[in-house]
């Protein structure tokens, strides 16, 4: 009886097995899109992300979702990464937003606005200040959704064959810059070109351009600028963080299994807090060796800055007068701006100035002393 009884139940065992698996099968489609960069392999961190994005998801889904990388140039051209993936050319791609303003400005919320929120204030704006939702419904135009997943953190101010004393300085300059950097500096006189990265340094070198901004020192120092320009200069305000963006085809996203559109959701968030990390621990070492090699550092002059932050604010005014989409998003972004800076100057900032005041302080104690100076010698008597 109880032999019957075992036979039966493994019977019974083996049928609701042989039932659940077609379903399993079922929600774990095999799902395989390609991924085209907007950077070229060269830059580790920010190609990176790719690879990473794509190792990470296939690990997360035991190899149901697999994603294949490529270069920029590989596929299509880096500055049209974004609409391969909006024609369905290719599933998804690592881009900036800021590269499609010519289109429509309204794309420069999901990299960054000059003289805007800094990193840690534009993944609390995406995240929880209602931007992503605000960013994805302007997206959607395009049968795109986003997903932030990478960033470069504040940016340098680029590299220059002539020093920048003054505003005047920037008559007629041949710049490479991308985002809405360009917009106001060519009302300063700037005459902004758009450039992919993998293509800055032969004009650069060509004498194509004058100058040209890209990242900060981890990434610069890779492109090799420092051979055909010497003078860097800082802040970048045009970009005080960059957000880097996984472009999905609106279709497929939404043809996706909720817990495969989880796991992307998550490699993005994890290669996010990796690519500021990798950017936060090379930049330090990157400006070191470029100083080193012969790179004079400077800081912008302060008619520039000033003349940059007011134009800055009379271009968006104008952009919210006669975009409507631009409008909605940036009233919420301009408010968002204004609250977070009150609180970046209670706390944030008093922190920063005084514990690097501090190093440097403790640095200029530790520096040997200067050499005594040689008496000058004597003319020789008649």
């Amino acid at each position: 009886m109880k032999r019957r009884v075992f036979l039966s139940t493994a019977a019974m065992g083996s049928a609701a097995s042989m039932l659940a698996a077609p379903a399993i099968a079922q929600a774990a489609p095999q799902v395989s899109w390609r991924l085209t960069s907007s950077y070229p392999k060269s830059l580790e961190t920010l190609y990176g992300i790719s690879e990473q994005v794509s190792r990470r998801i296939s690990e997360m889904t035991d190899g149901g979702f697999q994603i294949q990388p490529f270069a920029a140039g590989e596929i299509v051209p880096g500055l049209q990464a974004i609409d391969a993936v909006s024609d369905g050319t290719v599933e998804c791609a690592h881009s900036l937003g800021s590269f499609k303003i010519g289109a429509d400005p309204t794309w420069a919320f999901d990299t960054s606005l000059p003289f805007g929120l800094n990193t840690r204030q534009t993944i609390a704006w995406l995240y929880y200040g209602g931007g992503r939702e605000l960013v994805n419904e302007f997206m959607a135009k395009s049968n795109l959704w986003s997903i932030p997943s990478g960033n470069t953190g504040a940016q340098m101010g680029g590299w220059y064959r002539k020093e920048i004393k003054s505003l005047e300085d920037l008559k007629g300059l041949k710049l490479r810059i991308a985002g809405l950097g360009g917009a106001i500096l060519q009302r300063l006189g700037v005459v902004p070109q758009q450039i992919a990265g993998g293509d800055i340094y032969a004009a650069l070198e060509r004498g194509t351009i004058d100058a040209a901004e890209f990242s900060g020192p981890f990434d610069d120092e890779k492109l090799g600028f420092q051979k055909v320009a010497q003078h860097y200069y800082y802040p970048g305000w045009w970009e005080g963080t960059a957000n880097v963006g996984l472009y999905v085809n609106l279709d497929k996203w939404n043809g996706l299994p909720k817990h495969y559109q989880a796991a992307l959701e998550a490699a993005c968030s994890e290669a996010m807090s990796h690519c500021i990390a990798k950017y936060d621990n090379g930049n330090p070492d990157a400006l070191m060796r470029l100083v080193g090699s012969g790179a004079q550092l400077h800081a912008f002059p302060d008619d520039v800055l000033a003349a940059a932050f007011a134009e800055s604010r009379k271009v968006y005014e104008e952009f919210a007068a006669s975009n409507e989409g631009f409008r909605k998003i940036y009233d919420n972004w301009s408010a968002y701006w204004q609250k977070q800076q009150q609180w970046l100057r209670v706390a944030e900032l008093p922190y920063d100035f005084v514990t690097s005041g501090q190093a440097a302080a403790a640095s200029a104690a530790q520096a040997p002393a200067a050499p005594a100076e040689a008496p000058a010698a004597e003319a020789p008597k008649n």
